[in-house]
C-alpha cells in the first residue's frame, strides 16, 4: 500500500474542496501538489498523479478513470469565473484567444458560439487579457483571472449563464477522478468518496468559509462580499442528478460539433457510506 497522489488546483473555487487537506488530517494520508486544470488531467493521464480535480472534458480522453461521487465544481446560474471577454459585440467575433489552462471551457465556448451562429478562428494563449485581445476579437478566461476582469471595459458572456439560458440545465466544470489502477495500491480502509465529500462539507461550514473569504479576498484584491457570494451563490459543489444530466448533455453536444470525442460512459467509484439525502 502507498499514499495516493492528489493533483489539485490553487483557484478560489477549489478552496472549500481542499479544506481537510490544508487544515485537517486528510493531508497526512495523501501526497498533494497544485497545478492548473489542464495539467491535473495530464498528470492523471501520465500516471504521475492518482487523483485529480479534472476538467470534465479530460474525462473523455483518459481511460480507466472513476469519478468520485457527489462532489463537483458546477453552476446553476452565472458562474462569473468562466468568461468570454470581447472588444467587439459578440455577434461580430471572428477570432478568439483561448486560455491554455482550460479544456472544458474551451469546448463549452465552441458549443455556445456555434449555437449563436459563429465559427471563429481559435488560438490557445496564456491568460493575459491585454495580449489576448491585442491579437484577437475575444478571449476566453477561466478561474481567478476571469474574476478580476473589469467587465465595464468589455463585452462579456458568462458561459455558464448562457448554457443554462439555452438548455435549462446546470453546467459541470470539474470533478474529482481517480485512476482505477491506483486503487489497487491504496489502503482499502480509506473511503475515498467520504474523504472528499467531508472535506467539501467542512470547507463550506460558516467559520471555515469565513477563513477562506479572508484569505482569498486579500489574495485576489476582491471584496469579502464578492468572494463570499461567488463561493456560496455562483459555485455549486454537488454532483447531483440534475448536474449529471447537464454533464451528459454537454458531452453529447460537444461530441456532435467535434469539440470532444464521443460521449463517454460515466463510471463512479462506489462509497462504503451512504450519501446524505
Amino acid at each position: 500500500m502507498r499514499k495516493l497522489r492528489i493533483s489539485a488546483i490553487s483557484y478560489l473555487n477549489t478552496a472549500p474542496l481542499m479544506w481537510d487537506f490544508e487544515h485537517g488530517d486528510a493531508a497526512s494520508r495523501f501526497e498533494i501538489s497544485y497545478t492548473i486544470p489542464s495539467a491535473c488531467a495530464r498528470s492523471l493521464a501520465e500516471g504521475t498523479a492518482d487523483i485529480g480535480i479534472i476538467p470534465v472534458a479530460a474525462y473523455t480522453q483518459i481511460p480507466g478513470l472513476q469519478i468520485l461521487p457527489d462532489v463537483a465544481i458546477a453552476s446553476r446560474r452565472a458562474v462569473r469565473s468562466i468568461l468570454l471577454v470581447s472588444k467587439v459585440p459578440v455577434e461580430k467575433i471572428r477570432s478568439v484567444a483561448l486560455d491554455e489552462s482550460s479544456m472544458t471551457s474551451v469546448a463549452l465556448a465552441k458549443v455556445l458560439l456555434r449555437w449563436l451562429g459563429l465559427n471563429p478562428q481559435y488560438e490557445s494563449m496564456p491568460p493575459d487579457i491585454e495580449k489576448m485581445l491585442a491579437a484577437h476579437h475575444a478571449a476566453l478566461l477561466i478561474g481567478d483571472p476571469a474574476l478580476q476582469v473589469d467587465r465595464a471595459r468589455y463585452h462579456t458572456l458568462d458561459l455558464a449563464e448562457e448554457w443554462i439560458r439555452i438548455t435549462g440545465k446546470p453546467f459541470v466544470f470539474a470533478f474529482w477522478a481517480v485512476r482505477g489502477e491506483a486503487l489497487k495500491e491504496s489502503d482499502p480502509a480509506i473511503d475515498l468518496p467520504a474523504v472528499f465529500r467531508n472535506s467539501r462539507d467542512y470547507g463550506l461550514q460558516t467559520a471555515n468559509l469565513d477563513t477562506i473569504v479572508d484569505e482569498w479576498s486579500a489574495r485576489l484584491n476582491l471584496s469579502a462580499q464578492q468572494v463570499r457570494s461567488y463561493l456560496t451563490q455562483n459555485i455549486h459543489y454537488h454532483l447531483d442528478p440534475e448536474c449529471v444530466g447537464g454533464l451528459q448533455l454537454f458531452y453529447r453536444y460537444a461530441s456532435e460539433i467535434g469539440a470532444l470525442p464521443a460521449e463517454p460512459e460515466l463510471h463512479f467509484l462506489q462509497t462504503t457510506k451512504p450519501l446524505a439525502t
